[in-house]
Order: C-alpha cells, then structure tokens, then sequence
C-alpha cells in the first residue's frame, strides 16, 4: 500500500497486477540519498513478496529519472558511509528478482541512476531522455554500476562513454543495449503498459525461471563482484580528488585537475 506520509522518497502501489515504485525526491533529481535508498529497498522486497504484483514498475516524479549519488551527503563523507551496502543491494534486489522488473524513464539519467536502469528486465525511455557515466568528471569511478552494465552494453560504446562522460540519447542507448524501447514522450505510458500487460501472460514460476536462466552466469559472481566494487567507489569518492570534484560541482566550477573552463 501507498504511505500516507508526505516526507516519503519513495512509493509502492499495487493495482490490477502491477506494483509501481515512484522516486519522487525531485529537490535532488531523485539521487541516491540514504533516505531514498532505504525506502526503495523495502519497497522492492514488499513488491517481491506480493504474490499480486505480476510485474514490478520502476518510475519517477520531476523532470529526472535518478541523477546518481547525493552529492551532498557525499561531501566529506567517509569511505564508509557512501551507501556501500544499501546500493548494491538494490542492485541486486532488482537484478535477482523473480517479479520481471520494467524501468519507465521519463528524464535525464546520470551515473548511479544508470545503474539502476540497467538493473531491471526491460527499459521504456521517452526520446527527450539522455544518459551519462558521469563519474570520471567528479573525479569518481563507475564501479557499482558497471556490475549491471558490463553484461547488457556493447563493449565499445561503454568503454568510450564510461572514459568521457559524454552524453547520449535515448536512441544511442537503445543502440548498445542501455534501452529496450524508446517512443515520443506522449506513448509512454501506452508502451510501459504494452510490456506490463505481456508480462502478466506468463506464468510466475516460469518467469522467475527464465529470469535465473537468463542470468545465472553474471548472478554467479554479482554479489562478490558488487561488495568488492563498492568498497572501492566508496573509497575513491572520500579521496582528495574524489571530494574536489564534489565540491567543483556544487560550486559550479572547474574541478583542479580541469584548466580553464569545462
């Protein structure tokens, strides 16, 4: 059931075989803040544990699907409080779901919230949508999200986009493997629904099998892979260099290692 209270970051409904889960933290962009992660963890294990919610929707309030990180927790935080656990295991939670799980972006995705949408089945983007790995220009690495993203995206393309932090389209994203479909902004509810309601025609059992088949190899080693990487984003994200570009990007400057104008 949806809270009632107006401070959540994040809300679960379950209607007619589809439980939706709403980031609506649209002061930050829908960053991964410790608030945001927490509620989206326990929404997507109510969600999981719902024998009525056939098909799991991910989605969002504001112009932003999921801008990465908060920035502003993460400024001169330690090592260990960089979400180390609570980010892997929404990773992870999505990733290992039984209940097929569909990403509806609407906005702009950024870093972690790449991620995030590389974590579930399918993806539906609006073509106004636009990606980044942005993390190289804060002087950060893509470790956690190159868990989800290193099985699903050409090679090429990641290897380029994670190095530059260029942004891409929707339709690139659709290109390398980032996007299933991506329709004019006014189709796409129509296309969400068009996946959910092919979704519910199959069987729980055999989705969650397929969904294990499908993955077995890379769930094999995510969980180590997720632990061992999130250790060291976090600690690269406490480093000197890490904490610049956090702040450059707060202050809306160059970082140090930028001379002249970004």
């Amino acid at each position: 059931m949806t809270s009632t209270d107006t401070q959540e970051l994040v809300h679960l409904e379950i209607a007619d075989g589809i439980a939706t889960i709403t980031l609506d933290s649209p002061h930050n962009r829908n960053a991964l803040s410790t608030q945001l992660r927490g509620e989206l963890l326990d929404h997507l294990a109510t969600a999981i544990a719902d024998p009525a919610a056939r098909v799991i929707v991910l989605t969002h309030t504001g112009r932003v699907f999921c801008a990465g990180a908060d920035l502003k927790e993460s400024r001169g935080a330690s090592a260990q409080s960089q979400g180390v656990n609570e980010v892997p295991a929404i990773f992870e939670r999505i990733w290992t779901s039984p209940t097929p799980v569909v990403a509806r972006l609407a906005g702009p995705v950024r870093a972690g919230g790449t991620g995030l949408a590389a974590s579930c089945d399918i993806v539906v983007a609006s073509e106004e949508v636009n990606f980044a790995f942005s993390e190289v220009r804060i002087g950060v690495i893509p470790a956690v999200i190159s868990v989800p993203l290193v099985p699903k995206l050409d090679p090429t393309a990641l290897h380029e986009l994670s190095l530059t932090g260029e942004t891409f389209d929707a339709h690139r994203a659709a290109r390398i493997g980032m996007v299933n479909s991506v329709v004019p902004a006014d189709g796409l509810d129509a296309e969400v629904r068009r996946y959910t309601d092919m979704l519910r025609l199959g069987a729980p059992g055999a989705l969650a099998g397929t969904k294990e088949l499908l993955r077995r190899t890379v769930t094999a080693t995510m969980t180590d892979d997720l632990a061992r990487l999130s250790e060291f984003s976090a600690a690269v994200f406490a480093s000197e260099e890490g904490q610049e570009g956090i702040r450059a990007f707060g202050e809306k400057r160059p970082p140090a290692w930028v001379s002249g104008p970004a």
